[in-house]
């Protein structure tokens, strides 16, 4: 180990982490110009190479490496939040209408496709271009752009280094949700834990919130895939002793270190426009449902990216490449990087939830760089495996039992629905819970579903 292993938790949290969180983030520690720690977030779970809830930061200037695995298969999967202007009230009676009509109009599940198809041209100015290509062609507004993480467009993207196969697999599904954990929910914006953050951020108790949580599709997994190969043999090539396959990587400043950064930013750029354009099908679908509702976005975070970023180590300013594996960026109050609204009070960092259990929003917090290189949990994390969760419950009774609280379900898969079971979820109130306590990022709201719309 280069560096020590941090994990943030509680007694209960760690102790039920699986044995290869602790293994996988010590072996991340060995990697070439890591930097101050290999980090594990309290919703850690076993992932690929990197723990999913695993950040760690790198130096090029220290021969410090680019992993795939330290990005995952899900590139720049993410959750944006978007105001309504609707209360509980509001929402009563149509409920069941907006529900069937967001499932109806928003492709989701394993190779759902959509109604727009691109082109080569079009598909390389999408991975460039990201949600402002989204914008400029009329899925979205200008106003979004202000609150999405990089503006809506991650510099520096080659999409030249994207193979044609990984095109091909996205060229059908712009706009579509996919699977697995992936889904579109009506929220109810249930308490309010700080009053400024919150009226900051256009919360209120009562409020009605949509949030949709996915990412770069087939395309980011086939980068993930390709690359995890094409690391194998450039880490054997440049001297690098991994203890675990998994965690193939590259010197930054390589061909193949290049060739994945452009790549990697090409498919954040996709995961962008995917988001941007699923927020304007549901606007179109609340025009249509309760044509007094305003959608408008408060924020947009990734938790699959390795970003660029200045961060300050021992008093000195460096530039690092920062691995959020199933962990979120988590700006504090006065970075240069966030929207004029927000400087006062820090970054919203949106905490998933798993279809019968509460999300948060959360803030960033000063001081937190320290912490963990400004990041934060992503969600509740995984507790069983899918394959268990299959053994343990039905689709049809998961979603029976929540229909008994007044949660709407829709999906295309029932044993989708029991993979993604509530109970196959750590407590997510515990897990942001220790991120409160540890100082990685503050309580500002909880809210509830209503609908869910399922991958």
């Amino acid at each position: 180990m280069r560096v020590p292993v941090i994990i943030y938790g509680d007694r209960d949290l760690i102790s039920a982490m699986d044995d290869k969180v602790l293994n996988q983030a010590i072996n991340v520690a060995t990697l070439p110009g890591i930097v101050t720690a290999s980090y594990a977030m309290p919703d850690a779970h076993w992932g690929y190479g990197f723990p999913i809830g695993g950040v760690a930061a790198f130096d090029s200037d220290q021969g410090g490496v680019v992993s795939a695995g330290g990005v995952g298969f899900d590139i720049s999967c993410g959750v944006r939040t978007l105001h309504t202007g609707l209360t509980v009230t509001d929402l009563k009676l149509k409920k069941l209408i907006l529900a069937d009509a967001l499932f109806e109009e928003i492709p989701v599940g394993v190779g759902s496709t959509g109604r727009i198809r691109l082109d080569d041209a079009q598909m390389d100015e999408m991975l460039t271009g990201g949600a402002k290509w989204a914008v400029e062609q009329g899925w979205g507004s200008p106003d979004d752009l202000e609150r999405i993480e990089e503006h809506g467009m991650m510099r520096d993207a080659l999409p030249d280094e994207v193979s044609a196969r990984a095109k091909k697999r996205q060229r059908n599904e712009m706009g579509t949700l996919g699977s697995g954990n992936h889904y579109l929910e009506i929220q109810e914006v249930s308490e309010i834990y700080d009053q400024h953050a919150a009226e900051i951020f256009g919360l209120h108790t009562g409020d009605i919130v949509v949030t949709i949580h996915c990412g770069s599709r087939g395309l980011g997994h086939q980068i993930g895939t390709e690359f995890l190969k094409d690391m194998a043999q450039a880490a054997h090539q440049h001297g690098i002793d991994l203890p675990d396959r998994e965690l193939a990587c590259a010197p930054i400043r390589s061909p193949a270190g290049k060739s994945y950064l452009g790549a990697m930013r090409a498919a954040i750029n996709c995961a962008l426009a995917n988001r941007e354009i699923i927020t304007h099908l549901t606007r179109q679908v609340f025009a249509k449902v309760l044509p007094e509702a305003r959608l408008e976005l408060l924020y947009d975070v990734s938790h699959n990216t390795c970003k660029l970023e200045q961060h300050e180590i021992n008093g000195e300013t460096r530039r690092l490449y920062v691995h959020r594996k199933g962990a979120t960026r988590a700006f504090g109050p006065g970075h240069p990087e966030l929207p004029d609204a927000f400087q006062d009070v820090g970054q919203p960092v949106l905490i998933g939830g798993s279809m019968g259990t509460a999300s948060h929003v959360l803030a960033g917090n000063s001081g937190n760089d320290a912490l963990s290189f400004e990041s934060a949990c992503h969600g509740a994390g995984r507790s069983m495996s899918r394959r268990r969760a299959t053994k343990t419950w039905r689709g049809r009774h998961v979603v029976d039992e929540l229909a008994a609280r007044g949660i709407v379900v829709r999906s295309p898969s029932m044993r989708g629905i029991a993979e993604e079971a509530p109970g196959a979820y750590k407590d997510v109130d515990a897990v942001v819970d220790v991120a409160d306590r540890a100082g990685l990022a503050r309580k500002v709201a909880r809210v509830t579903p209503v609908v869910c719309v399922k991958g």
